[in-house]
């Protein structure tokens, strides 16, 4: 009889040994927490909100754009404000955010460059400084030109007054934009290896479109410099330079700016270097044929694509997001 429960037990000692190694096993090659995942723990458990602040522009790139709010939005709660200091579009997206009951909101600007006075603009929208910027006014009567006159919320509230900050029930804090951080320089190094084929022959030109004020544009150009700073370790190039186009601005600093980019694109062909060309830019949409027509006659190859659509960008406005929770007014 005991014998028999021996025979019994054995294979059930030995299966219960299995499932325990088994269970260790998977345990052990579980994959890592990864920075995604923290950020869906720690900020959607706060109660915050992103209102992802963006431009604007042809349909294809509000498209890209609500694609990436759409991905951010499985993690924590966010909405799309778009437009240049566009108080109506900013305080809609508030709406929504607080009606989905957020406890507090990271306003993130999806811009290139945190130096622009659309950025200080919005800014003072959001309450992040005193001051309201020459340039707000401007941009509130383009945001009314945008709606027409017969937009319906127009209508329904006159009294609506498009330089003044927004309405919160809220707290409400904004971050950075792009600027130089490492994620941007990873995506423009992608985007200049998909173009490349013998490195050590290659320059690489890292191209923005930049901004009109002398001062902003020494900030812009110091932030690339950054972002070619990280991007020079991981990559063989002959070499990476970058300088702004600076579309907006009047002459002669348009045409010198023309004559920089050709330059370098010039001398790099002497050489004997083949040229790549990586705008700067969230998404295309014009100002890279701006550039293609600065570069007429020469040779050079040009990335297909902007930053946009890549799935670091949402990492990076998650990060923004967690960062700025953790920041307390």
């Amino acid at each position: 009889m005991h014998r028999s429960l021996r025979r019994t037990a054995r294979p059930l000692i030995i299966a219960g040994i299995i499932a325990l190694v088994s269970a260790l096993t998977l345990a052990q090659h579980q994959p890592s927490t990864t920075t995604g995942d923290r950020v869906s723990r720690s900020a959607s458990t706060n109660g915050t909100g992103i209102l992802l602040l963006a431009h604007g522009g042809r349909s294809g790139w509000n498209d890209e754009v609500n694609k990436l709010v759409l991905q951010i939005d499985k993690t924590m709660p966010t909405e799309g404000a778009f437009g240049m200091a566009s108080k109506r579009s900013i305080q809609q997206a508030i709406g929504r955010l607080v009606a989905r009951g957020v406890r507090e909101i990271v306003a993130v600007p999806l811009f290139i460059s945190s130096h622009s006075s659309v950025i200080t603009s919005t800014q003072f929208l959001l309450g992040e400084r005193a001051d309201a910027p020459p340039d707000l006014a401007v941009f509130a009567k383009m945001d009314h030109n945008t709606h027409g006159a017969n937009d319906h919320s127009s209508m329904v509230d006159a009294s609506f007054d498009p330089i003044t900050p927004v309405k919160s029930s809220v707290p409400i804090r904004m971050t950075a934009a792009l600027d130089r951080h490492p994620l941007v320089a990873d995506i423009l190094l992608s985007r200049v290896q998909s173009i490349s084929r013998e490195s050590a022959r290659e320059v690489v030109v890292v191209v923005a479109h930049g901004p009109v004020p002398d001062d902003d544009n020494l900030r812009w150009l110091a932030d690339m410099g950054g972002l070619v700073e990280k991007m020079r370790p991981a990559s063989s190039f002959k070499r990476i330079e970058y300088l702004t186009v600076r579309d907006d601005a009047k002459e002669p600093v348009r045409s010198q700016a023309t004559a920089e980019l050709r330059k370098v694109v010039e001398r790099a062909t002497k050489e004997g270097n083949k040229v790549l060309i990586v705008p700067l830019l969230l998404s295309y949409g014009g100002i890279e044929e701006g550039i293609k027509k600065r570069l007429d006659g020469l040779s050079y190859v040009m990335s297909a694509q902007g930053l946009l659509p890549d799935e670091r960008l949402a990492r990076w406005v998650l990060l923004m997001a967690e960062e700025a929770s953790r920041i307390k007014k």
